[in-house]
């Protein structure tokens, strides 16, 4: 009796069911039973605090997909199989999570890779187009689901999700507005409400890609105005060693590239880490791409303290908690890699 064994990648977006559907309708019309493999990729890992929340989630997500196979299923020969996959390791970008799922192919006997067009492995970009071209690079058959979905593009405001936005986007636009003006004219109070509403109606969706959290967006507001004289003083501190470097005849710098892969989430977070280092002399972020950064730093100093892992530790508090902030460092991990010069 032939059989079709399926790999089914799963994320919460608007055309899983569909993808379930299309993997069971597919799979047995090309076999007499069906070997269907439900996964989902934890982009943390267990040392992560958010990675609880997400495992409850995933879980949550496998239960409902198995019904899903059953009900499309009916009495026809159907076996399922679910599993969390990354558990143990810390996933970054497509290349991470198509070498993953090669392993489960090769360990299961898979035949094909059923992908959502909306795949998204816990991150905040739709990421189905890199994933594709490192599937396709290291030979793993894979079909995307024929799915219809509406657009990407949707309504700039409806709902209290799209007002939360709106309001936030409003107030952090005309806030910068006065700053850089002068709070107590009419005409920068008129003209930057004016600026703000255009910015909040055009960019907010851009500025906030999730639902803003009535109580956890207020307290990372106060954790961030915490947040700023500890990054001054690491500015202040490095201007210093930089000075000092600079003012030496002999001029003990060392530029060096180096890899890190930091412990917070694409999107506002890491932007936010990457602006910080950049903002701390000495240092530079050339490139962010998902969790993992690409720095030049001038100086010894400036690479043991991005080793350290200070400024990580610290978004993570703003974003996450007190809690996130006891995470482990990047020379802890193993997650930092010089790429350009000396090795560590």
């Amino acid at each position: 009796m032939a059989v079709e064994r399926l790999l089914v990648p799963l994320s919460d977006t608007v055309t899983v069911r569909q993808t379930v559907g299309y993997a069971v309708q597919s799979g047995l019309e090309s076999a007499d039973s069906l070997e269907c493999h439900l996964v989902v990729a934890m982009p943390y890992d267990a040392d992560v605090p958010e990675s609880e929340q997400y495992s409850e989630d995933a879980n949550g997500l496998l239960s409902r997909a198995r019904n899903w196979v059953e009900e499309d299923a009916g009495d026809a020969d159907v076996t399922i199989e679910t599993a969390m996959l990354g558990t143990d390791e810390y996933l970054f970008g497509p290349r991470d999570y198509a070498e993953i799922f090669d392993a489960y192919v090769d360990e299961h006997g898979i035949d094909r890779v059923v992908l959502d067009p909306e795949y998204q492995p816990g991150v905040t970009a739709q990421m189905l187009q890199p994933l594709e071209r490192e599937l396709e690079r290291i030979g793993v058959a894979y079909d995307e689901a024929p799915v219809e979905r509406s657009a990407r593009r949707g309504r700039l405001a409806g709902g209290t999700e799209d007002f939360d936005r709106l309001f936030a986007t409003f107030l952090l636009s005309y806030g910068f507005y006065l700053v850089l003006g002068d709070p107590t004219y009419w005409f920068d109070l008129l003209t930057g409400a004016a600026v703000a509403g255009i910015v909040a109606v055009s960019l907010a969706r851009v500025t906030f890609t999730v639902p803003l959290d009535r109580v956890q967006s207020p307290l990372r507001i106060v954790r961030f105005t915490i947040y700023i004289p500890y990054l001054l003083w690491e500015i202040v501190k490095a201007n210093l060693a930089v000075s000092a470097v600079i003012l030496r005849p002999s001029m003990p710098i060392e530029p060096t590239l180096t890899r890190v892969n930091s412990r917070v989430r694409s999107g506002l977070p890491l932007l936010a880490l990457a602006n910080s280092i950049t903002l701390t002399p000495g240092t530079l972020t050339v490139r962010a791409t998902n969790q993992q950064l690409l720095v030049h730093t001038l100086i010894p100093t400036a690479r043991d303290d991005l080793f350290d892992g200070g400024l990580e530790r610290a978004i993570r508090f703003v974003f996450y908690g007190r809690d996130s902030a006891a995470i482990p460092s990047p020379r802890e991990r193993g997650d930092a890699e010089i790429v350009g010069g000396d090795e560590l």
